[in-house]
């Protein structure tokens, strides 16, 4: 046997191979119609290739004639089963341009079996043998071409835009694995294949035709693909299965929490009169394991004085659909009462019929205890109301306890108290939890300590808790009263600002008054001024001039004039900003004279000043009066941070020394608010900032302005445990020394 029919045959078997797997896939899973197609293809692609191998070795004109008007029979399978899988497979390909491939195609068939000798040829002159592929002789056709061969390959131009549209589609959908494996090679291998056919048919190739092998890179192509279809189908079979297990532990889990909860689950089938109930619903109503349970059975444990006022609410929901809500005792068998909130819902049927009514019962003998014992109702309480067992789990809830955490009872019945409580009190909580019941008694938990909430949308809520102990046959239970500050937490914000105001207008004041004494040293030497100048005047009025008096009181007023234009420079340095003049000075000094300046509006404000300033300090070069007036400025900012934050450590620490003790002269002034935002840090850089950050004061941009005029930077941190710090350097005087007299 020659190696060319060895690896033709090879190669219909790999077809056959293919198409017997995928029939016996589709036989699984009759639903998926691609893989009935994909295993016709490649039946189809298998008969190519043995009329292929037929045709290579013809040995007559005849012969390759006849040949190649039934190969194509295979060819018009192959190109109809590729449109029908790439329409299932992709469910993409414009549906028009499906139909005309496979018109277009069904014409050529057509016209081949009405065409002496077929489609492709009107005359086969001779066979050309030609050596090809090591050695072996094959048979190349010699003829005219038949012109109605362009019908044909109409339908195989057609063929490839079905394919480029069908996966540019699928792409676009985002099927891109898809879209790139199968697409990718159905345009890739048809281009290869019709390319070849065409060439071969006018003669511009002597080659045989060679389309099954394009053919057999497809069909691999779409068996990968297809194949990891099914992996991955049978992957998801597998992972329903296991969501299916896990529903059903879920299940398990959900009635173990309802039992946990003391909830009993019922429905009730309204036209059989069958009341299906869990155990724990089944204990919860003293009901035997497998007691046959009918609405006249649950009437018969009802009490007496509560059983009309149920029935009247069970006939209320299946009149108008309402829901079931029914508070109301049972008798057990043992003779003892229990209290039962009942809750449902009634389905109805298409015309309107009510079927089945679902719901839950809970055990609320405690809450009605609790009521007796307080003699109000927990219901109609103000406060939110929760009771917790020795355990820590929650058995009872009111509606005000509901409203302000955001749970159902139903949610927080059974689970522990910490629930409540955010994550970050919540291990101090549990030793606090166990401290109290080992000496339970009335009193408010968590004297002079900020006490807060946790919402179920875990936002927090300031809260206040009174703690009263319950002894009950069950063991000691306590019940906790639990109000809502945050309105009083809001009215406190807003006495905090109001007081943030007052000391605005207070340092306003201290303004006025530092300007009122520059006014009064002003005063002196302006009087002394127009004093002189009066007496000058006097002098030159009565004509007799004494030399020397006259030149001592022109020296008084120069002398008072120099003074007075050294109060105003002062004061203009205080209210605008100036030029800076550079003098060698010690900071410490600069911060002692501030302080001495802002003294009575901190005793006022009732802030405390903590100084570390350190000695040996090397002078630095700038104005004092700038330099004050950065200090006041961070230090007031400072106070207004304290003052919104409202909190009651009112102190500041004003520290300075070298940076990384060895650096420039800094200096800190730490505060103890609620710290800073880093948007307001970076709103503080901005380089044109004008705005007013919160928290931080008006004065920061004059802060920088002045700091940077003086070669030296200004930041901000927050501190690690609260509040933060502003912090200026200056650079060192070079041309001064160290003192130790700072």
């Amino acid at each position: 046997m020659s190696w060319v029919t060895i690896v033709w045959s090879m190669n219909a078997a790999a077809c056959l191979t293919l198409a017997t797997i995928y029939l016996l896939v589709w036989s699984k899973q009759r639903e998926r119609w691609a893989y009935l197609v994909l295993s016709c293809n490649a039946v189809a692609g298998a008969a190519l290739t043995a009329f292929e191998l037929w045709l290579l070795r013809a040995q007559s004109a005849e012969e390759y004639a006849e040949i190649l008007r039934w190969t194509q029979l295979p060819v018009w399978s192959l190109i109809v089963t590729l449109v029908v899988f790439v329409r299932l497979y992709l469910g993409a390909g414009r549906l028009w341009l499906a139909w005309s491939v496979c018109g277009a195609r069904t014409l050529a068939l057509i016209l081949n079996l009405i065409f002496i000798p077929n489609l492709s040829y009107r005359q086969i002159t001779g066979l050309r043998q030609v050596s090809w592929w090591g050695g072996e002789t094959v048979a190349v056709p010699v003829g005219v071409t038949n012109p109605w061969i362009l019908v044909a390959q109409l339908s195989l131009l057609l063929l490839v835009i079905f394919f480029v549209d069908a996966t540019i589609t699928a792409w676009r959908r985002g099927d891109r694995q898809r879209a790139l494996v199968v697409g990718g090679a159905l345009i890739f291998s048809s281009v290869i294949a019709i390319g070849q056919g065409v060439l071969v048919v006018w003669g511009i190739i002597e080659l045989p035709f060679l389309a099954c092998f394009s053919y057999l890179g497809l069909i691999a192509a779409m068996g990968y693909e297809v194949s990891i279809d099914m992996l991955h189908r049978a992957k998801l079979s597998r992972q329903l299965q296991a969501s299916e297990a896990d529903l059903y532990e879920a299940r398990e889990r959900m009635e173990l929490a309802a039992n946990a909860a003391d909830l009993g689950m019922w429905m009730w089938d309204i036209p059989r009169d069958e009341i299906w109930i869990t155990d724990k619903g089944r204990a919860l109503f003293g009901f035997e394991a497998s007691e046959k349970v009918e609405l006249d059975r649950f009437k018969d444990v009802l009490h007496p004085e509560d059983r009309q006022r149920v029935l009247e609410a069970l006939e209320n929901t299946l009149r108008t659909g309402a829901d079931y809500e029914a508070e109301y005792r049972v008798m057990l068998p043992q003779g003892q009462l229990r209290w039962i909130a009942g809750r449902g819902q009634v389905e109805f049927d298409r015309d309107g019929q009510p079927v089945r009514l679902r719901g839950a019962a809970l055990d609320i003998t405690k809450r009605k205890q609790a009521e007796e014992q307080f003699g109000v109702g927990v219901e109609a309480s103000p406060s939110a109301l929760i009771m917790v067992n020795t355990e820590g789990s929650i058995t009872l809830v009111n509606t005000q306890a509901e409203a302000i955490f955001g749970y159902t009872r139903q949610e927080l019945i059974g689970r522990q108290i910490e629930t409540l409580v955010p994550e970050r009190f919540r291990s101090h909580h549990m030793e606090y939890r166990h401290g109290y019941f080992g000496d339970a008694r009335a009193r408010p938990m968590g004297a002079e300590r900020e006490l807060f909430g946790l919402r179920k949308d875990g936002t927090e809520v300031p809260i206040e808790i009174g703690l009263n102990p319950i002894h009950t046959a069950e063991g000691l239970l306590v019940l906790a009263s639990i109000i809502d500050i945050s309105e009083r937490k809001q009215a406190e914000l807003d006495a905090a600002r109001q007081r943030s105001e007052m000391a605005h207008l207070s340092r306003v004041t201290t303004l006025g008054e530092l300007s009122g004494s520059l006014a009064h040293e002003l005063n002196r030497p302006l009087g002394a001024i127009l004093s002189n100048a009066q007496a000058a005047q006097r002098m030159l009025a009565n004509g007799g001039i004494d030399v020397a008096e006259f030149r001592e009181i022109l020296n008084d007023i120069v002398s008072e004039d120099k003074h007075a234009a050294e109060v105003i420079r002062r004061l203009r340095l205080w209210l605008q900003k100036g030029e800076v003049q550079h003098h060698s000075l010690r900071i410490n000094k600069v911060v002692r004279d501030v302080l001495k300046l802002i003294r009575t509006d901190l005793i006022s404000q009732n802030v405390r000043v903590d100084t570390a300033l350190a000695g040996n300090l090397p002078t630095v070069t700038g104005d004092p009066v700038q330099l004050q007036q950065v200090l006041v400025n961070l230090m007031v900012n400072a106070c207004d941070a304290m003052a919104d934050c409202d909190t009651w450590e009112r102190r500041l620490r004003i520290r300075t020394g070298l940076e990384n003790g060895g650096g420039p002269v800094i200096v800190s002034v730490t505060d103890r608010g609620c710290g800073i935002q880093v948007k307001e840090v970076e709103q503080m850089f901005e380089p044109f900032f004008t705005t007013k950050a919160k928290g931080m004061g008006l004065g920061l941009s004059v802060c920088r302005t002045i700091i940077t005029a003086h070669r030296g930077k200004l930041w901000a941190t927050n501190n690690p445990d609260r509040g933060a710090t502003f912090h200026f350097t200056l650079p060192k005087d070079a041309s001064a020394k160290p003192r130790t007299d700072n």
